[in-house]
């Protein structure tokens, strides 16, 4: 009797076995046809990138073929011809703005997913600050033709009007859909963004290169000095002196953040259109369970960081005070050199440090693709090399003439130290947002862990022995980097901090690298000139980039 029941699971098992291989080859034909609708649309993704990039690298072509003939034949091309042609792509990126705002996002399934790394509030802050300057600036442009229309046609006034249409729209439009993930209209979508970014990306190179309107001031400011001698001269003269001085006053110094803002538009943007056709996986929160920013009992970095604070904003009002006379002394240049002398090396320290203490980390690096991470690193390095470029520049004008004078060895030790913290800040930066955060490291782990392992019995109480396992491997993992931690905490708020000083000083105020004259004499007017409007705005860039990467390193500690 025994060998019949031990018989019986065997009849049941060859009477179900030939089904086995027709579920098999059902699920690989399903495996095998989704993972071809799969590269399909990986390849239609890659097309429709490919072609929108060529249509923004034509257009970038294009327009800076007209600003270079512009500065090497300005009578075939005039810098007329170079604003009509800018003033047709703004409007053509205008109307395909208004037309993603009010028609493409509306439709249904247009924006199933936003992308929560994408547009952090320092991010949105910026695009506010630079795009309300920007339109500023152009008012005071305006304000300066009318006041100059005696002299000056009346289509000159059109352009600044049409660019401040254009910031003011895009400035609203990426406000509002900066963590957009289209999954409608995406190859339109791609290339009306690709023909924006072209567009802020010829508005900042005719910025930098485009020194007419500096020239024109300054031609006008030697005619009223010469009158006062009796001279006489052919120059157009404003004919209300104190309202152009305003305008000439607000235009100069508002003057580097219209080359900001197209940077950090042209950066949204491309967040933007790399996120079209992206899909991603629902979270409960733009980041879940991250903390607040708060000081968590660093004490030393905050008061460093606002002592360097408190002496940067001083000498810059010094400065700014001096800076507005007819003549600057050489002892005020020597003081605002002396100071970046005595920060640099403290914040390359403080660099170093921090990237020592993330080797001794016991952190896992976080390897998930993340375009927004990718961009920011890519931005970081980018941006450094704005002001390394004129570092080398003035190291090199410096060795050349006299090295041998206070502010001379003053401007070179400057530049030297300006270079190595720029390179030890990024290495830490760059090792901190590449960490997994400590929120993260826990849960993670253990719904990879979830997910490895099948279901089996008793499956509440091993889940609970996990959770047990899980909390008490994170303690035991985490207590002893308390220090580390700390001092991460510490080393960021200092940076932060020196980083806004750094950021302050060259966007508000005047630019010791073109008012010292030294480069300038050695480079020539106009050489120098775009020198300092190709990196100033990078190095300033790098800056209000460099808080917003410390501030992701200082909440991931």
């Amino acid at each position: 009797m025994p060998l019949p029941e031990a018989r019986e699971p065997g009849v049941d098992t060859r009477v179900e076995q030939p089904e086995a291989p027709d579920s098999t080859r059902r699920k690989s034909w399903l495996a095998l046809y989704l993972s071809l609708l799969l590269r399909r649309d990986r390849l239609a993704q890659k097309a429709g990138q490919l072609f929108s990039g060529l249509l923004a690298l034509n257009v970038v072509f294009l327009g800076g073929a007209f600003i270079c003939s512009m500065i090497f034949n300005s009578v075939a091309v005039t810098l007329g011809d170079v604003w009509i042609l800018l003033a047709a792509l703004k409007a053509l990126s205008l109307l395909w703005l208004l037309y993603y705002a009010v028609g493409t996002t509306r439709r249904p399934h247009a924006v199933l997913y936003r992308d929560p790394h994408a547009g952090p509030i320092w991010v949105r802050g910026s695009l506010v600050l630079f795009g309300s300057c920007t339109v500023c600036l152009n008012v005071f442009q305006v304000g300066y033709y009318v006041s100059h229309s005696h002299c000056k046609s009346q289509l000159e006034v059109i352009f600044p009007v049409i660019e401040i249409v254009f910031m003011g729209v895009q400035t609203w439009v990426l406000l509002k859909h900066c963590k957009d993930c289209v999954q409608v209209q995406t190859n339109f979508t791609r290339c009306g963004l690709m023909l924006t970014l072209a567009t802020n990306l010829l508005l900042w190179i005719l910025a930098v290169t485009n020194d007419s309107m500096h020239r024109e001031i300054e031609a006008e400011l030697n005619t009223l000095m010469e009158e006062h001698t009796g001279n006489e001269t052919s120059v157009c003269l404003c004919v209300n002196a104190t309202v152009c001085e305003v305008f000439r006053k607000g235009y100069l110094m508002l003057y580097p953040f219209g080359t900001e803002c197209c940077l950090i538009c042209c950066a949204v943007l491309y967040v933007i259109w790399k996120n079209v056709g992206r899909r991603l996986a629902p979270h409960p929160g733009a980041h879940p369970g991250s903390p607040s920013f708060r000081l968590h009992g660093a004490i030393f970095g905050p008061l460093l960081g606002l002592l360097a604070l408190v002496a940067g904003v001083s000498i810059f009002v010094v400065f700014q005070i001096e800076a507005s006379g007819p003549a600057m002394a050489r002892q005020y240049f020597t003081l605002y050199y002396a100071y970046y002398v005595a920060v640099l090396p403290a914040m390359s320290l403080a660099c170093l440090a921090g990237t020592a203490i993330h080797g001794l980390e016991q952190r896992e690096l976080d390897t998930l693709k993340n375009p927004t991470r990718s961009l920011d690193v890519v931005l970081l390095m980018g941006a450094a090399l704005g002001q390394m470029g004129i570092s080398y520049f003035s190291i090199v004008a410096i060795v050349a003439t006299d090295p041998h004078q206070l502010l001379n060895r003053l401007i070179l030790a400057y530049s030297l130290l300006l270079i190595l913290q720029h390179i030890a800040q990024n290495l830490f930066i760059i090792e901190g947002l590449h960490r997994r955060p400590l929120w993260e490291a826990a849960p993670t782990g253990l719904a990879e862990k979830q997910g490895a392992e099948p279901p089996r019995r008793g499956s509440l109480l091993s889940l609970s022995q996990d959770l047990h396992r899980a909390s008490l491997a994170y303690i035991h993992s985490y207590s002893h980097l308390n220090w580390k931690r700390r001092a991460l905490k510490e080393i960021s708020l200092f940076l932060i901090l020196c980083n806004i000083t750094l950021w302050v000083m060259p966007a508000f105020g005047v630019h010791p690298e073109f008012e010292n004259g030294l480069e300038k004499d050695f480079y020539g007017y106009r050489t120098w000139f775009t020198i300092v409007n190709l990196g100033l705005p990078l190095g300033v860039f790098y800056r209000m980039h460099s808080v917003g990467g410390l501030v992701e390193v200082y909440l991931g500690a």
